[in-house]
């Protein structure tokens, strides 16, 4: 790094410290200023630096005296340099009022020579008056090729703004880039027009003079950087205005931007270099500094204006943005933009003092460089938002077949969108630092360190982008296995209960070898990690035999087939729906709703409901002066109908099964039959033909038992029973005890048909 750069290094550093001191206390909060002290402290080239200076200058205390005597002086400390910056701006300075003081007042007197001749003020002003008209012809003309080329550039606004076919970025990328040649183009015939006018109509024929030379070469530079300025902040044509502003705004910073180079431009590149041919060195030396403290005026003035409502016009911009990282970013640039704008024309100026020669080139193109990194980096930000931003749609036979894929896809959108707007601004910001020369990213690429790191990067990047690309395809493809309508139609239960576990092993499985693969491109051996997972994994087993015995019986389960998802089954005690199955549990919801979590060890048996087919069992009890194939034949009409209905016939699979007589009950004779089904239908059809039963019962006049009971009124010692004390009233009185004085003998009474009055003879 060579003295101007340490000088600029310096130069920034020192004008950094009171921009975070401000604006820690224009704000009590100020979290945001340490954040970036942080990040300037964490730079790995100035922190190197750094190092090699402090070990370069413990290297040399320990030389020997003798050799320290005959070696080269060393550089001085950063607080040296700045002492020896400071006192040389301000002897430069002085130097330069008096010099030019003296000048102005030889130049009055008649007394200043230049070149070693006598000035002659005839001939200054006839080349002042050739200069003059060279300047006039040439704006004159430049002027009109704007006005020809205006229908141009409104037509780009308008197809810009009101365009089809194209990204909105995408069409004012190309509209701007257009405008931008055709304003070229203008400035380029402009030039032509200028050298013809000055070569052939000015002055001597055939002869282009040194003055109108420099004026048309500074012509040709500082309309073009005006012409950049136009594609930032165009105010007549809104279509061909990069920055998101009113045309206001735009107006208002365009008038004083171009002011502003056009002051410095034409002064530095035109004005000075006359004066040092014409009249003095010495006083275009003077003429310079005093334009630049006039630029470093207007510019601190300008900005001191309009520090509060660009700062408001800043923060609504925070407020809409979705980002955080976002948000942040531009609060902080809110709170310290006019800091930074000082700082920059501190430096700019300071630099201008102490080299013009090379301060110039540097902060042009220095400036032009961070100007264009920032325009590319908000376009691509930009167009990032309206492609990846949008609501990606597949077609319709594409979500069809894989209807979670869109869904799937456009929930990846906004973190990566995040992850490139991040990415975007970091390089942005290196790209700017290096254009500075506070960091040279190219001598740290080719170091073996920048090297491996971003390989190492870009390597981890490839491997998540791998490891995504896996994880969207593989899930889509298992997704097209469970859709009925794609692949082969409804997959089973057990189809289904595989590929959601798949799905789930799939999921571990990749990010584990994701992370670990990850990690070994960093650097990191993952041999140990894998040893102290095994230990660890060891180590669970043997404390968690419970966890170990619910995955091994599990995998078990899944293997035999013993239930799916869907499936109505029997565990441990508790009969319901099995809604979800793990590798470890089955989460099962009975009839009640209740939601039971089992896991497999404490599972002994499964009965499984919905296996191939399944019967309805039915046991139905008749009266014993009923004809027992009477009462057979009408349970297989009951059939009959039940098979022919529209709702029943195709669930039921076999002829009724009718296993006869099974047993002579107290009061019924009871008669099982057996209805085979589809697979979980069996209650649905027992439910159907009981209904069929009673109504069949009924019509042909069998009688289906119910429970009778015994009254017993008691007897004497003779065998006699007393008359029972019975009457039958309206209404029923309230209920209270019937005391029985004497106990007399059995009576049976039905509990229904029974019928007594208080005149009814006593029986014995």
């Amino acid at each position: 790094m060579n003295r101007f750069n340490r000088l600029t290094l310096l130069m920034l550093w020192l004008l950094f410290i009171p921009i975070v001191g401000v604006a820690q206390s224009q704000e009590a909060n100020s979290g945001p200023s340490y954040e970036a002290l942080a990040e300037v402290l964490e730079n790995e080239q100035s922190r190197q630096q750094l190092i090699n200076e402090l070990r370069n200058m413990a290297d040399k205390q320990t030389q020997p005296a003798a050799e320290i005597a005959s070696s080269e002086p060393t550089e001085p400390s950063l607080p040296s340099q700045f002492a020896e910056t400071t006192s040389d701006i301000a002897g430069g300075l002085s130097q330069q009022l008096s010099n030019l003081i003296a000048v102005t007042g030889s130049l009055f007197s008649g007394n200043l020579a230049s070149d070693n001749e006598q000035f002659d003020s005839h001939v200054f002003l006839s080349a002042a008056l050739n200069l003059t008209l060279v300047i006039a012809a040439t704006g004159l003309l430049f002027w009109l090729l704007r006005r020809l080329a205006s229908p141009i550039f409104i037509r780009f606004s308008h197809w810009s703004r009101h365009g089809e076919g194209k990204t909105p970025v995408l069409r004012l990328v190309v509209c701007v880039a257009l405008a931008s040649l055709v304003d070229a183009l203008a400035v380029a015939l402009a030039y032509v027009g200028g050298n013809l006018v000055a070569t052939f109509l000015v002055g001597e024929s055939g002869e282009l003079t040194t003055q109108a030379s420099l004026f048309l070469n500074a012509f040709v530079v500082i309309e073009l950087l005006k012409a950049g300025l136009r594609v930032l902040f165009s105010s007549r044509y809104d279509g061909l205005r990069l920055l998101p502003i009113a045309a206001t705004e735009a107006a208002y910073w365009n008038r004083w931007m171009a002011l502003l180079i056009s002051l410095m431009g034409y002064g530095i590149l035109v004005v000075e270099p006359l004066i040092n041919i014409n009249i003095s060195p010495t006083l275009g030396q003077g003429v310079n500094t005093l334009i630049m403290i006039a630029a470093y005026l207007y510019a601190v003035t300008v900005i001191l204006k309009n520090r509060v409502r660009l700062r408001q016009a800043i923060r609504q911009k925070a407020e809409k943005s979705t980002i955080s990282a976002s948000q942040f970013s531009l609060i902080l640039l809110s709170r310290t933009w006019h800091l930074i704008a000082l700082a920059y024309f501190t430096v700019v100026l300071v630099l201008t003092l102490l080299s013009p020669a090379e301060a110039l080139p540097y902060v042009l193109f220095a400036t032009l460089k961070t100007i264009g990194i920032v325009i590319v980096s908000i376009l691509l930000s930009s167009l990032l938002a309206q492609t990846l931003g949008r609501r990606i749609t597949l077609s319709n036979e594409l979500r069809r077949k894989l209807p979670l894929l869109e869904a799937r896809i456009n929930s990846y959108v906004p973190p990566a969108l995040h992850f490139l707007r991040i990415l975007i601004v970091s390089i942005a910001l290196l790209l700017v630092l290096n254009a500075w020369y506070i960091v040279d990213l190219n001598a740290w690429y080719e170091s073996e360190t920048g090297g491996k790191l971003l390989s190492k990067v870009i390597g981890v990047a490839i491997i998540l982008l791998v490891a995504a690309i896996i994880w969207v395809l593989m899930a889509s493809i298992i997704e097209h296995k469970l859709n009925p309508e794609t692949g082969q139609g409804r997959p089973s239960a057990r189809t289904q209960t595989l590929l959601l576990l798949f799905r789930n092993a799939l999921a571990i499985t990749l990010g584990t070898l994701t992370f670990m693969i990850a990690l070994a491109e960093i650097g990191i051996n993952i041999g140990p990690l894998i040893a102290g997972a095994g230990v660890l994994g060891l180590a669970i087993g043997f404390g968690a035999q419970k966890l170990v015995q619910d995955i091994i019986t599990g995998i078990f389960i899944q293997v035999e087939n013993a239930m799916n998802t869907g499936d109505v089954v029997t565990l441990g005690g508790i009969t319901g729906t099995a809604e979800k199955l793990s590798i470890r549990s089955v989460g099962i919801r009975d009839l009640s709703g209740t939601y039971h979590i089992i896991p497999f060890s404490s599972v002994d048996t499964v009965s499984n409901y919905m296996r191939e087919f399944g019967y309805h069992v039915g046991e139905y009890r008749v009266a014993y002066r009923e004809n027992i194939d009477d009462a057979i034949a009408r349970l297989q009409d009951a059939f009959d109908e039940l098979a022919a209905t529209e709702d029943m016939k195709h669930e039921i699979l076999d002829a009724l099964e009718v296993s006869g007589v099974i047993a002579l009950a107290d009061s019924s004779v009871i008669i099982r039959v057996r209805i085979k089904s589809t697979p979980g239908m069996q209650w649905a059809v027992g439910r159907a033909y009981n209904r069929l039963v009673k109504m069949h019962f009924e019509q042909a006049g069998i009688d289906i038992p119910f429970p009778h009971s015994t009254v017993y009124f008691g007897a004497d010692k003779d065998g006699q029973a007393p008359a029972a004390n019975l009457r039958v009233i309206d209404q029923a009185p309230e209920p209270r005890p019937n005391p029985v004085a004497h106990l007399g003998e059995k009576h049976t009474v039905s509990k229904q048909n029974t019928h007594l009055n208080d005149d009814a003879p006593n029986e014995d």
